[in-house]
């Protein structure tokens, strides 16, 4: 009697506790409707393509200060580092001997206008006697030449005297552009010679300055032929802004310039030339920089947020889509490029088409969703399942 009774007792426990475990969790309920979801819809826009490329920097201008004339440099007239203008004197050479040759040039000048007045004037009077015979045709005719001799060795003589006043003036090295001078390679007291070639010192002028940007053929070809077809507008006047070493933007946009019509044949790459403005000399030759270069405008471009793009398991791009009935389809993507956070879409979407950006990591096609529009400054609300920052604080 009392085993029966005990046994009515757990039959009764039992019916109960199953009454109550058969009723769903407050969570699983929640899950068995339509799931809640953020979603963008796509549309066509225009889309400004940039491209973030390596770069180096390189002097606007760059001369080599070397001698055009032979002897020991007596004073270096500048200090290393400084900024020179041009014609600026930088080096002095011993002018001792120039000086000598000057002078000589100046007595050889002057003897060979001596000479010129002697035979013009010995050519006047044969003149006058071949007139009346008193002397033969051939004295006249040789006198004629010895003063036409003697013009000529004045302009010889004045010739000499002009380079040895130029070689004089070169014992002074000037500056042949202005710009910011490195550091002097010779001392005084150097012996240095017109056709040595180690440069004395070198000038670079630094403002502005060029950017050399190294971009694939490949890619610069694809550029050209999607202007070519018109599927991208290429700005008038492209902008280029830069990223220097340490991470920060440098405050100047520059000029895109040319592209070089050359290709590397060992990295298969084109170099294109930006210029900038270097008020403050904060950019130094052979400096490393990212350059953000803006290539054109596709006029009519699908975006998808990058968030919104996974990988299946051949490694296609995919997205989920509200379908019809408000039910999740999946999407396979061709994509060309990013644009900031987005991807371009070339095929797989379509204008109107409601992508999952939002609660989809849970989601399998088929499942009825409830959508609403995805706002990407919106922090998600905690506890909700399928969140993606709630999947990463997981």
């Amino acid at each position: 009697m009392m085993n029966s009774r005990h046994g009515v007792v757990a039959l009764a426990l039992v019916l109960a506790a199953c009454g109550k475990g058969g009723e769903a969790p407050p969570q699983q309920q929640w899950a068995q409707g339509p799931a809640p979801v953020g979603y963008v819809v796509m549309a066509m826009q225009p889309v400004r393509l940039t491209s973030e490329l390596p770069g180096r920097t390189a002097a606007y201008e760059t001369s080599d200060v070397r001698p055009q004339v032979n002897g020991l440099v007596q004073a270096r007239l500048f200090t290393e580092g400084d900024m020179v203008r041009a014609g600026q004197p930088l080096y002095r050479i011993d002018s001792s001997p120039y000086q000598a040759q000057v002078a000589n040039a100046r007595a050889a000048l002057a003897r060979a206008r001596a000479a010129i007045a002697s035979s013009a004037a010995l050519a006047r009077r044969y003149g006058e006697l071949v007139k009346i015979n008193a002397i033969a045709r051939q004295d006249y005719e040789n006198a004629l030449t010895s003063a036409a001799q003697a013009r000529a060795d004045v302009a010889a003589q004045q010739a000499a005297l002009r380079t040895a006043q130029i070689d004089l003036a070169r014992t002074t090295i000037r500056a042949p552009i202005a710009g910011r001078i490195g550091r002097s390679v010779f001392t005084t007291g150097a012996l240095v010679s017109a056709a040595q070639t180690q440069a004395l010192a070198t000038i670079q002028r630094l403002d502005p300055i060029y950017v050399d940007i190294q971009q694939s053929s490949a890619d610069l070809l694809k550029l050209r032929q999607q202007i070519i077809t018109g599927q991208i507008a290429r700005d008038g006047n492209a902008r280029v802004r830069l990223m220097l070493e340490d991470g920060t933007a440098y405050p100047i946009e520059g000029t895109l310039r040319f592209a070089d019509v050359t290709v590397d044949p060992t990295t298969g790459s084109q170099t294109i030339r930006a210029l900038f403005g270097n008020p403050r000399g904060l950019l130094l030759p052979g400096m490393f920089v990212r350059a953000q270069l803006v290539e054109g405008t596709q006029q009519n471009a699908i975006l998808v947020p990058q968030r919104a793009v996974s990988r299946d398991e051949r490694g296609k791009a995919t997205v989920m889509v509200i379908g019809q009935g408000n039910k999740v389809e999946p999407r396979v993507l061709e994509t060309s490029r990013t644009s900031g956070e987005n991807w371009i879409v070339t095929s797989g979407l379509k204008p109107g088409d409601k992508v999952i950006v939002e609660g989809g990591m849970m989601l399998r096609p088929g499942m009825p969703v409830q959508g609403h529009p995805w706002d990407p400054n919106a922090k998600p609300a905690a506890g909700q399942p399928g969140q993606p920052g709630q999947a990463q604080a997981k």
